[in-house]
């Protein structure tokens, strides 16, 4: 009997799209698809995280991939029911590939596909041991010099990087290098993770002491341990850095702090790195065959020289360095900055009795936190969407099935609603001299993010203080620092005890600069940024960010970063290319990035 229900109508068009994959009849499966049409794919496809788009994209890389894939079982999500708005229908999606078991997201227009999301969750004969398959922990019955799970720990923590080798080797011990190792762990890829600070978390605890996180605690899970339900929207950072330290121990991770990397350098003949690190003062070499990067977007100071620095009296530290407001009461600070960091630190050193000055350099995007908790991130991050059924895993999903070519589309008019919303606030801010932008087409705050990560301010309260004038704004270029303040480009001179250089960071493959060669990292070319042609972001379209979580044109090496969300969803198919590459299997890549920028 005919399905006519929106299930059954998906169903059928899954069914022709699987048997004609399984007929080899790539033309046929083109033809599924609109002729403006998007395949994103998360390893399943790809062994890649790659957009292809339209038809012949789509047949290009079907032509490459199908015989290794062998993709099969295209099912509509049991337990799921598929909805329609608009005109377009979207599904929640499973299957098969001769690998592993994937799941996804469908959307349809005029029965055609139009954008798809398949993603590789698990490696057949390597899931996770979960659920039903939980190791029984306890040791029933009774033998001989057992060894306790302590001590079982204390061996394998006293073993690895010694009598035996790391497969895996995580350089940054912060929220990235963590859930990665985490991931690594259940999957029983053997890793160490390597930490500077003395303590997991201390990452957070080190900045400027008004440090919370500006994204919602939704948001911002890591994997395997939700934040429990009492936990506050917004963390403050030594509440992260405390639960971080909780996290390495609870996920028994073997994660060395105290220790920086020296040198590292790639043998291809054999596959593996040779990694040279001082653990505490002792000098260890470890021999890992893949090396991850995992020292974050804001890792990698960018700290501008200007002329006449060493003649300045007072203190200059860029707001990495920057420990706090205490020492500056009554003092005279000029932040040069005007992001994040930079509204941070203006607006506790005023609460803390300084005479502060913001210089902006360029225009910045500003959006009010409630308002982007509403309008930016309400549907999928939300206590709306947990009580409506929104699993964060879910939300990760949605928000990975949207193809960025044409998820600005999505964000304008949702940042034009805010903008609408919150008419005064920006009028205020105007007419404080402050310059104001929306990104390059008005797409707002996660474009932004997405294509330079930077640029923006997520208002917790500085800018009514620049609107008040009880923060002093001035804009311009800074030409140089004299003796008691610096001087701008049209002359300006303002007076300063300390100047704080909240000036952002560089990109992540510098630091493969620092500690493999500038050969590699100019081989491995720029990290972040999607190729919009839009400020910060050079061209050409690449579709994918940079670098990130996925094979680079060096083998064995490896970057992951982004913020917690980004660090939770993408920490397991950098985990499962890992793995599969560890137990041998064939991971074909498909659309290795080219380098068009060495950053």
């Amino acid at each position: 009997m005919l399905d006519t229900t929106l299930t059954g109508k998906v169903q059928k068009v899954l069914d022709t799209f699987g048997d004609a994959l399984a007929a080899r009849d790539i033309d046929k499966v083109a033809q599924m698809f609109a002729e403006v049409s998007y395949w994103r794919d998360l390893l399943a496809f790809t062994w890649n995280i790659r957009t292809v788009e339209g038809r012949k994209g789509i047949a290009e890389m079907l032509r490459a991939q199908l015989d290794a894939v062998d993709p099969t079982s295209f099912q509509v999500q049991a337990g799921e029911t598929p909805t329609e708005d608009g005109g377009v229908t979207t599904a929640w999606i499973t299957f098969e590939t001769k690998a592993g078991r994937g799941w996804g997201l469908i959307r349809l227009k005029d029965g055609l596909i139009w954008t798809i999301l398949t993603a590789l969750q698990e490696l057949k004969g390597f899931e996770e041991k979960k659920g039903s398959a939980r190791p029984l922990g306890a040791k029933h019955g009774a033998a001989k010099n057992r060894a306790t799970w302590k001590e079982e720990r204390d061996t394998e923590a006293k073993s690895l990087g010694y009598e035996t080798q790391p497969y895996c080797l995580i350089v940054g011990g912060g929220q990235g290098g963590i859930a990665l190792g985490a991931r690594l762990r259940q999957l029983g890829v053997p890793t160490i993770i390597i930490e500077k600070n003395e303590r997991p978390g201390d990452s957070w605890r080190r900045r400027y002491k008004s440090l919370c996180l500006h994204d919602p605690v939704w948001y911002d899970h890591l994997p395997y341990i939700k934040f429990p339900d009492n936990w506050p929207v917004f963390a403050p950072k030594d509440k992260i850095g405390d639960w971080l330290e909780m996290y390495t121990k609870v996920m028994e991770l073997n994660y060395w702090t105290k220790t920086t990397c020296k040198s590292a350098s790639y043998d291809e003949a054999s596959g593996t790195w040779t990694v040279v690190v001082d653990r505490d003062g002792e000098e260890v070499t470890l021999r890992p065959r893949q090396l991850v990067l995992a020292t974050g977007m804001s890792g990698k100071a960018n700290k501008p020289k200007f002329p006449g620095m060493e003649t300045f009296k007072g203190v200059i530290q860029h707001s990495s360095e920057h420990e706090g407001p205490d020492a500056w009461t009554g003092r005279k600070c000029v932040v040069i900055g005007s992001n994040n960091s930079a509204h941070d630190i203006c607006a506790a050193l005023w609460e803390n009795g300084a005479d502060v000055t913001m210089v902006q350099r360029s225009s910045t995007h500003i959006v009010r936190s409630d308002t982007l908790m509403d309008i930016g991130l309400g549907a999928l991050y939300s206590e709306k969407a947990v009580a409506s059924g929104m699993t964060t895993e879910k939300a990760d999903m949605i928000f990975a099935s949207i193809p960025y070519r044409i998820m600005h589309e999505f964000q304008i008019p949702l940042y034009q609603q805010m903008k609408e919303r919150d008419a005064d606030f920006y009028e205020g801010l105007e007419k404080a001299g402050f310059d104001l932008d929306w990104g390059d087409d008005g797409s707002g705050l996660f474009m932004k993010y997405l294509r330079r990560g930077s640029g923006y301010y997520i208002d917790v309260g500085a800018s009514q203080l620049i609107i008040d004038g009880k923060v002093k704004l001035v804009k311009g270029q800074v030409k140089e620092f004299v003796e008691d303040g610096v001087v701008l480009d049209d002359g300006t001179k303002l007076p300063a005890d300390l100047v704080v250089l909240a000036t952002g960071y560089g990109s992540m493959n510098g630091w493969a600069a620092d500690l493999i060669s500038r050969e590699v990292a100019d081989k491995v070319g720029k990290c972040w940024g999607l190729g919009s042609d839009t400020t910060k972001d050079p061209g050409p379209w690449e579709g994918e960010q940079r670098n990130m979580w996925k094979p680079t044109q060096q083998h064995g090496l490896w970057f992951h970063g982004g913020n917690l969300h980004q660090s939770r969803h993408y920490s397991l198919y950098l985990a499962l290319q890992l793995k599969a590459r560890m137990e041998g299997l064939d991971t074909p890549v498909y659309g290795l990035q080219e380098v068009h920028h060495k950053g």
